[in-house]
C-alpha cells in the first residue's frame, strides 16, 4: 500500500472516531497524529493530554509544550499516577503495562470531561515486533492505535512529516527515563536525576541520540556509531561530569544506540 493510500485510510479512521483524545508525548509519532487529527476534524473536535511524572525529562516536557503551542494543538498537562513502592522496588519487565494503566485512568477522566469518546496513541506498526506491554495495556482499555490500524510504520511517519515540512520530522526517538534502569533494579529519584543530568550533558555537546543506562555505579552510554568520535573527543568532560553526578565508571557501548536495549536480557516468552 502506498503512503498516500495509508494517509487517506488514517484520516478515515480519525473521522470515524471523532471527537478524539490523543495521548501526547511531544515525540514524532504522537505529534504527527495530533497534527493530522487537527487537520482532519478540527481543533474543536480533539484534545491532547501529556501525562507528566518523574520519568519525563524536564527538557522534553518543555519542548513538548512549546511544540504544541507552535502547532496550535490543544494540550492539557496532567500529573501522572505515582508508582507504588512495590513497583519501584521490583521494577518488573512489564513495568510499562502498570504505567499505561495508570495513565489510562487520567486520560479517560479528561476524555469524559471534554466529550471525547475515543482515546488514541501514536503507536505504529513498527512497534509490534518489540517488547511493548504498554501497547497491550492500552489496547485492553479500549485505546485505539490509528497508525497501526492504517498499517503505518515509523519510517512512514517520518516520511509523512517530512512531506508536510513539519519541523519535528527527524526528531530523535525518545523513551521514559525508567527505561534506562535494568529490570529488577529499584527505581529511585536519585537514579533518575543522574540519568537525566548525564543525558542533558550529552545533548549539550551535540549528541542527537543518546541514552545513559544506569548499572549501579556504572554508566553505559549509547549513541549512534557516527557520534562515537564526538564522545571520545569530549571524554574528559564527560568523565568528570559523570563522576560529579554519582557514577564511578563511565563506559561507551560499542554496539551503539538501539531502542529497547534493556529488553535484550528478556527471554522470548517475555
Amino acid at each position: 500500500m502506498d503512503i498516500n493510500t495509508k494517509i487517506q485510510d488514517l484520516k478515515r479512521i480519525i473521522r470515524e472516531h471523532a471527537p478524539l483524545l490523543i495521548a501526547y508525548s511531544g515525540g514524532v509519532d504522537s505529534t504527527l497524529l495530533a497534527v493530522l487529527t487537527r487537520e482532519t476534524i478540527g481543533a474543536e473536535n480533539m484534545h491532547c493530554v501529556l501525562v507528566d511524572g518523574p520519568e519525563v525529562p524536564r527538557r522534553a516536557l518543555t519542548a513538548a509544550i512549546n511544540q504544541s503551542e507552535y502547532l496550535k494543538i490543544p494540550l492539557t498537562v496532567r500529573e501522572g499516577v505515582p508508582f507504588s513502592t512495590e513497583l519501584q522496588r521490583t521494577n518488573p519487565h512489564d513495568r510499562c503495562r502498570h504505567c499505561k494503566l495508570g495513565t489510562y485512568t487520567i486520560l479517560r477522566q479528561i476524555a469524559d470531561k471534554t466529550g471525547c469518546k475515543y482515546i488514541a496513541d501514536g503507536a505504529n506498526a513498527s512497534d509490534l515486533g518489540e517488547h511493548r506491554p504498554g501497547i497491550e495495556a492500552f489496547s485492553s482499555c479500549g485505546v485505539i492505535h490509528p497508525f497501526i490500524m492504517a498499517g503505518i510504520t515509523k519510517q512512514d511517519i517520518r516520511e509523512i512529516a517530512c512531506q508536510m515540512e513539519l519541523p519535528f520530522w527527524d526528531k530523535p526517538s525518545s523513551a521514559c527515563l525508567y527505561s534506562r534502569i535494568p529490570y529488577g533494579e529499584e527505581i529511585t529519584n536519585e537514579k533518575l536525576v543522574m540519568i537525566e543530568k548525564g543525558e542533558e550533558l550529552l545533548h549539550d555537546i551535540g549528541i542527537r541520540q543518546a541514552r545513559v543506562r544506569h548499572h549501579g555505579s556504572i554508566a553505559r552510554i549509547e549513541v549512534l556509531p557516527e557520534e562515537m568520535e564526538k564522545i571520545i573527543a569530549h571524554r574528559e568532560q564527560i568523565h568528570s561530569f559523570f563522576k560529579i553526578i554519582g557514577f564511578s565508571y563511565i563506559t561507551l557501548d560499542l554496539k551503539g544506540y538501539r531502542s529497547g536495549s534493556m529488553d535484550e536480557v528478556l527471554g522470548p516468552s517475555s
